[in-house]
């Protein structure tokens, strides 16, 4: 991590503008193809929620401005995005759920599948702190959206991206899933999640 010198930034003033606002988040909900997806993560017997958690991961990880968080008021660069998501308890609850991103697919796999267990063995939050690494995934495989927000407090200084992936549907032979991507918009603009959106759609279409 690393602190960016705010005077000599080129979204300098796109910062100091987006940063005072109550709510300086934006977001969008799109859909995206995920039938080859769907089917390679079944041939591999893999869950398909951390087949597609992989490739958002990897996709943001390619997009500096994911990179991007506010601490303390001032900006600061990661060199590694991670996650931090949501994880369904057989009690109905759910629980935070911490694993760092991974090149290697089958070791980020491994140790999230680890970190998952210890969610579901255990019980409470820990909500991740302002300006770590982490974006805030959640997954809401019960409900087609086509829109959605998220509960928030506007003292709390959050800056982390939040990525969540709602239900697949199945319409002539084509699966898809609506995918909802809210950004501070004092680190990042409508360009660079569709740049998001773009580099996802490619890595869930890969053979």
């Amino acid at each position: 991590m690393k602190k960016i010198d705010i005077q000599t930034w080129k979204r300098r003033h796109h910062f100091e503008l987006f940063s005072k606002f109550e709510e300086p988040f934006f977001g969008v909900v799109v859909q995206i193809d995920c039938t080859k997806a769907y089917i390679k993560a079944k041939e591999k017997g893999a869950s398909f929620f951390l087949y597609y958690l992989y490739r958002a991961l990897k996709a943001v990880n390619q997009i500096k401005e994911f990179h991007y968080r506010i601490l303390n008021n001032e900006v600061v660069v990661h060199d590694q995005v991670n996650v931090s998501t949501t994880i369904n308890r057989a009690n109905g609850t759910f629980g935070f759920g911490y694993f760092d991103y991974h090149t290697n697919e089958d070791i980020f796999i491994a140790n999230a599948q680890k970190a998952i267990q210890e969610v579901q063995n255990t019980e409470g939050l820990i909500p991740s702190k302002p300006g770590n690494s982490e974006i805030h995934f959640s997954a809401i495989p019960w409900i087609d959206f086509s829109s959605l927000s998220h509960a928030r407090s506007f003292t709390f200084p959050d800056s982390a991206p939040k990525i969540s992936v709602g239900k697949v549907t199945e319409k002539d032979g084509a699966k898809t899933m609506p995918v909802a991507v809210h950004v501070h918009h004092g680190l990042a603009d409508g360009y660079h999640v569709g740049q998001f959106v773009e580099k996802f759609q490619t890595l869930m279409n890969e053979s």
